[in-house]
């Protein structure tokens, strides 16, 4: 097995720890990079535009794949679009908890 860890690109969140996942060494292909991580994070593969090795590589054949090595970090870069926002930040009205009632009052 290969072990890579990968996340989404998502720069607007402090937080974006990566998981590892495992490769079959048997089966290193892009087709099967994007589907193992697809499934891991619970993103849909028509979104991902692309697939970075960090700092700055775009991988984008099965030889790129064929060369990774153990523990290297992958970002999932998304393609959105502003009417299928992936992730977003919901509005204060939409958080738990808000009233906006009081948020109205005035003293």
């Amino acid at each position: 097995e290969l072990v890579l860890k990968v996340r989404i690109q998502t720069p607007n969140l402090r937080e974006n720890d990566f998981i590892e996942i495992e490769l079959d060494r048997q089966e290193l292909t892009y087709k099967e990079l994007l589907r193992v991580s697809c499934c891991e994070l619970g993103v849909n593969p028509e979104h991902v535009h692309k697939i970075r090795k960090l700092p700055n590589t775009m991988l984008r054949k099965d030889k790129d794949v064929a060369r990774l090595q153990d523990f290297q970090e992958l970002e999932l870069v998304l393609a959105v679009s502003d009417k299928n926002l992936l992730f977003r930040v919901p509005t204060l009205s939409e958080q738990s908890g808000y009233n906006k009632k009081a948020s109205e009052l005035t003293y």
